[in-house]
C-alpha cells in the first residue's frame, strides 16, 4: 500500500473515531460518562498503531489530516464549541501520544502505547472538558472524571489488540 493510500485508511479511520465522539459526547450514560466516551479512546489505538509500524511521521500526518478532517465536519455535526474544543484537545493530546510513544519506543512493548495513552488522555480530558462544557449547565467535571477512568480503563483494555497487531505484522524499529 503507497504512503499517501496509507495514510488516508488510517486518517479516514481517525475522522470515522472523532466525529462518532463528537457527536455521541453530547449524549451522557450518567452524571458521570458520556457515549463519547466509549469511542475516543481508539483514536490513541489507531496513533500508536501508526506510529509502531510507520514511525512517528506517518502518525503525525494521521493526526494532522485527522485533525482538519473532523474539526470540519465536527462543526457541521456536532456544535462549533464542542468542534473548537475536540480539535484543541484532540491535537494537543495526540501530538503528545506521538512524542511520549516514540521516546519510549524501544522499551517492553505494552509501555509506549500504555505510558503515551494515559499522559494523552489527561491532557485530551482536561482541555475538552474545559473548553465544550466550562460555564454550561452540564455537569462537566463528573463527565471529565468518568471520561478519563473510561480512557484509562480502555488503554489497558487497547494492550490486548495492540499486542496482537505486533504479532501479525512485523513493526518499524
Amino acid at each position: 500500500m503507497t504512503n499517501i493510500k496509507l495514510t488516508a485508511a488510517f486518517a479516514a479511520a481517525m475522522v470515522v473515531i472523532v466525529l462518532s465522539s463528537n457527536v455521541l459526547v453530547q449524549y451522557p450514560l450518567s452524571d458521570w460518562l458520556t457515549w463519547g466516551a466509549i469511542t475516543y479512546p481508539f483514536s490513541f489505538l489507531l496513533v500508536d498503531l501508526a506510529n509502531r509500524y510507520h514511525g512517528p511521521c506517518m502518525a503525525r500526518r494521521i493526526v494532522y489530516v485527522g485533525f482538519v478532517v473532523a474539526l470540519v465536519l465536527s462543526a457541521w455535526l456536532a456544535t462549533p464549541r464542542i468542534a473548537v474544543a475536540s480539535g484543541t484537545a484532540f491535537l494537543c493530546a495526540e501530538l503528545l501520544d506521538v512524542t511520549v510513544f516514540n521516546r519510549l519506543r524501544r522499551h517492553a512493548w505494552w509501555k509506549p502505547p500504555l505510558v503515551s495513552t494515559l499522559f494523552a488522555s489527561v491532557l485530551d480530558t482536561a482541555v475538552f472538558f474545559t473548553l465544550a462544557f466550562a460555564g454550561t449547565d452540564m455537569p462537566w467535571i463528573t463527565l471529565a472524571l468518568g471520561d478519563l477512568g473510561v480512557k484509562l480503563a480502555i488503554a489497558l483494555f487497547a494492550l490486548v489488540p495492540f499486542r496482537v497487531a505486533l504479532a501479525l505484522v512485523r513493526p518499524s524499529a
